[in-house]
């Protein structure tokens, strides 16, 4: 009896040896600029960032947001993502078995034929049969939190599979968006090119007459007509565009080219409050920075788990079953057999493998938090830029407007004076033109407030609420 208690006492240190963590444990590692991220003078002590609103509460549109619906629930890489966040979980799993035992099973039948000549050939009539039936059970005791490690490391996968999934809607949501308003644009485009060709078509027909009376010369005829068939093949242009960009907006939806339904340019009001929120915000909300972190909290945990191998490791396996040299007392009481062991394992000399490890631990840990710090720096800059490009943007837009309405005037005054015989034609088309520039250049510039926008709540983390 007293040989079967003789482990104990080796059980027990095992499980004391339980709280000799050589592990550390993670801590959000710490950017001295992240206070600094937003250039801008409108400094915000207001914890409430604009990316925290979900995109149903940022978009009136109603059929912007049945079409961005559709896309989260169709679209290929959000679908491909989920299938990374489902592998990822497996690896979770299997971390968090790591504290368990193995168990192994095995049977098997020998036949082997001694030599005759050999140390057991002669007791054995020159051949063995032995048939075992056993079980192996292996625990290994995460002494010095390698097995801990390991399992924080593969949670720090999975939450970053997660972070991911998050990123990828981001995009999809502001991909949409942008790509919904590029089509509103090019609606406005298109209608303002064919009211021009109309109005260039009459204009023709006016020179023509006035040609006929002997008030202008073939000159004026021929610059009309080129300015006519200029519009036309921009129209076409617009038309190619509209054509491509209903088939790239299809293609985000998870489908294949089709026309769009959609409204239009005039009746898109964003009527959110501009709201960065302060820089810190950036860690929660965006999710290409969380996935950074937790890529650094991974190399971290690998890091500990490439220390821990310099230490010795601590195992306790035991192996029974049925052993026999007959068939028909395979099963037998008296073909038990039993063992117990309890072993240290410690590295003395492996080739430098262990050292080598840990050094390209270190350095990928590096490599993670400088990756982590780019890409909150980047994250600050594209806020900054997205900003001020909504403030320069919404600057130029009254302007703008003043602009096509004076010249939309200039080309009606022009127009009275050629017709009566007070202007010259080279005036009228110089305005013209201009005219149609800056109606065209004011639709570009309320794209570009609207892109803006959805660049700044892209940029703050917000799409994937």
């Amino acid at each position: 009896m007293k040989k079967r208690y003789r482990y104990i006492p080796i059980v027990l240190l095992l499980m004391l040896f339980q709280s000799c963590f050589v592990a550390k444990n993670y801590e959000r590692p710490s950017v001295e600029e992240i206070d600094k991220l937003y250039r801008t003078d409108e400094v915000s002590n207001d914890t409430v960032s604009m990316g925290s609103l979900s995109w149903a509460e940022l978009f009136t549109d109603a059929k912007l947001k049945g079409h961005i619906t559709e896309a989260l629930e169709n679209n290929l890489d959000i679908r491909i993502a989920l299938q990374r966040i489902i592998a990822a979980e497996a690896f979770m799993r299997q971390g968090k078995a790591g504290y368990l035992p193995t168990l192994s099973v095995r049977s098997t039948a020998t036949h082997q034929e001694l030599s005759r000549n050999s140390q057991f050939g002669a007791f054995f009539n020159n051949a063995i049969d032995q048939y075992e039936f056993s079980a192996n059970l292996s625990w290994e005791a995460d002494v010095w939190g390698k097995i801990r490690s390991e399992r924080r490391a593969t949670r720090a996968t999975y939450l970053q599979s997660l972070a991911a999934h998050k990123a990828v809607k981001t995009r999809l949501v502001s991909e949409i968006a942008a790509t919904y308003f590029q089509l509103l644009a090019l609606d406005d485009q298109y209608e303002v090119t064919l009211k021009t060709i109309e109005n260039r078509k009459r204009s023709l027909e006016t020179i023509q007459a006035l040609k006929e009376a002997g008030s202008v010369t073939q000159v004026a005829v021929d610059q009309t007509a080129a300015q006519l068939y200029s519009a036309q093949a921009f129209l076409v242009d617009l038309e190619k565009a509209l054509f491509s960009s209903e088939n790239g907006f299809a293609l985000l939806l998870g489908k294949p080219g089709q026309k769009v339904d959609r409204t239009t340019l005039s009746e898109q009001n964003i009527e959110t409050e501009l709201s960065l929120g302060v820089p810190a915000s950036l860690l929660g909300n965006r999710p290409d920075v969380i996935v950074a972190e937790y890529d650094f909290a991974n190399a971290f945990e690998l890091t500990n788990v490439a220390r821990s191998n310099f230490y010795p490791s601590f195992t306790l396996s035991a192996t029974g079953g049925f052993q026999s040299l007959e068939f028909d007392k395979w099963f037998s009481s008296r073909s038990l057999f039993a063992s117990l062991i309890a072993g240290i394992t410690a590295p003395i000399l492996n080739k430098r493998q262990i050292r080598t490890r840990m050094e390209v631990a270190k350095a990928q840990q590096q490599e993670s938090f400088l990756n982590f710090r780019k890409t909150l720096l980047v994250a600050g800059v594209e806020v900054s830029n997205a900003l001020y490009e909504f403030q320069a943007e919404s600057r130029k837009y009254e302007s703008r407007q003043n602009e096509v309405a004076s010249l939309r005037q200039a080309e009606t005054n022009s127009e009275l004076l050629l017709n009566n015989g007070f202007g010259t034609y080279l005036d009228l088309l110089i305005v013209r033109q201009a005219a149609l520039n800056a109606e065209l250049n004011a639709i570009d510039n309320r794209l570009n407030q609207l892109q803006a926008v959805i660049s700044l709540y892209r940029a703050l983390g917000g799409g994937w609420r």
